[in-house]
């Protein structure tokens, strides 16, 4: 076959998708121009490598749910502003290093508005991670106690989104709060960070016990961030479970 050496050629330079193509043409295919076949090869994997990505992006970011900004329920969230939402989802806000906060009780749909704001980052081709606070402060103990607390920080600092779950759930430690501040401080004008809690964000000064550096933690925050106080008529869990109940 005279294609074969070239065929061999693009898979050695990772380019199987093409490789497939000239390999085993459709009868459309071979109906084309040389330029127009070339072009169809390159566009089918360029898209196939896009795809690729977007998905190594959405493995590492570790959302905790399947969260898209298309699916959003409105009807059963208050104060979620449509536009707003559409409009953010461009991820304008990353590019200007600016924050989210998005509050609410339990089942308001707080982490799943987070997870669709980070799924659309990813498909912006921007690296995000998720993590509870809970597992953040694990982390960084563990990086302590390894030697590797330096190198911990700059992957995190590195990330174009951070999403940081489930503030409030306790008050925090004199290093636990240093440790925040750190993350915070190193992200500020740098990178952008969406914040999750339950209880209202002027209350998250009495999260630490050092006055000082609540006051540097929620400076880095407030002043810079897209507020989302999301009050929900009834659970969203409550809310998804009787849908997929109904499709049965």
């Amino acid at each position: 076959m005279l294609n074969q050496p070239t065929i061999q050629k693009l898979k050695e330079m990772r380019l199987p998708v093409m490789a497939n193509m000239l390999s085993d043409p459709t009868e459309t295919e071979l109906e084309m121009t040389f330029e127009d076949r070339l072009a169809l090869m390159v566009e089918n994997e360029w898209l196939a490598r896009r795809n690729n990505r977007i998905n190594r992006l959405l493995k590492k970011a570790s959302f905790p749910v399947a969260a898209s900004i298309e699916n959003i329920d409105y009807e059963h969230q208050k104060g979620l502003d449509k536009k707003l939402i559409q409009n953010l989802a461009s991820c304008g806000y990353i590019e200007q290093h600016l924050n989210l906060i998005i509050t609410g009780m339990t089942g308001s749909g707080k982490t799943y508005l987070a997870s669709a704001f980070g799924n659309a980052a990813c498909r912006k081709n921007y690296t995000v991670r998720y993590l509870r606070i809970p597992e953040l402060l694990l982390e960084l103990q563990t990086a302590k106690l390894e030697n590797r607390y330096p190198k911990y920080l700059k992957q995190i600092q590195k990330l174009n989104l951070l999403i940081l779950d489930d503030i409030g759930l306790k008050t925090y430690t004199l290093d636990e709060s240093r440790d925040l501040l750190e993350i915070i401080e190193a992200r500020y004008d740098n990178a952008s960070l969406i914040m999750i809690g339950q209880i209202p964000h002027p209350k998250w000064y009495e999260l630490f016990s050092d006055p000082t550096i609540a006051d540097a933690i929620m400076d880095r925050i407030i002043h810079n961030s897209y507020v989302f106080a999301i009050e929900a008529k009834q659970s969203m869990r409550e809310v998804t479970a009787k849908r997929v109940m109904s499709d049965d």
